[in-house]
């Protein structure tokens, strides 16, 4: 689905989050003149220019609707299939790859699994270091949503999970 933003929409980037369309530009590079979406990053105030020809297929989308929110939250509380066996850079190769695809689907279904995952072995820095990028993504769409504060929102998601995952119980086993 190739979709237009409009000045002042807001727009989720993949592994970014939600940004607001600051502008459209026009703009020469390499002797190519290109049109620009001109976007800042809400939660880091970051600037991005993206080709507006090039949007859809880096995973620029719209912000999920209200309605989506509840069945967002029914799919973290389901349990994950499986979790991956695999070891732990393999592991990460994949979480990136679906925090990169940018869906809301894709970013709970990480942040899920690493949920799971943190109770049965401690995480590896880069998997704890996904799991953060994971739930602000997931926060901070769901957020900007629901008008909510970031912080009540972390704290309904969390509450999701049974508290022993919360707690992240350590075992002696690291891969």
């Amino acid at each position: 689905m190739n979709r237009s933003f409009r000045i002042g929409e807001l727009a989720v980037y993949p592994t970014r989050g939600v940004t607001q369309v600051l502008g459209i530009e026009s703009r020469e590079v390499s002797g190519i003149r290109q049109t620009f979406y001109h976007l800042r990053v809400a939660s880091s105030d970051e600037r991005i220019f993206v080709p507006i020809s090039k949007a859809h297929s880096i995973g620029l989308r719209p912000l999920i609707s209200r309605e989506e929110v509840p069945k967002v939250f029914e799919f973290l509380k389901t349990r994950p299939v499986k979790i991956v066996r695999q070891n732990w850079n393999r592991r990460l190769r994949e979480y990136n790859e679906k925090l990169m695809r940018g869906s809301i689907y894709d970013v709970a279904e990480v942040m899920r699994e690493l949920y799971y995952l943190r109770y049965q072995k401690m995480l590896s820095f880069g998997e704890k270091k996904v799991l953060e990028t994971a739930r602000d993504l997931l926060v901070g769409e769901i957020a900007a949503v629901t008008e909510q504060d970031v912080t009540k929102v972390q704290e309904q998601v969390e509450s999701l999970f049974p508290a022993e995952q919360r707690a992240g119980a350590p075992s002696s086993v690291e891969q």
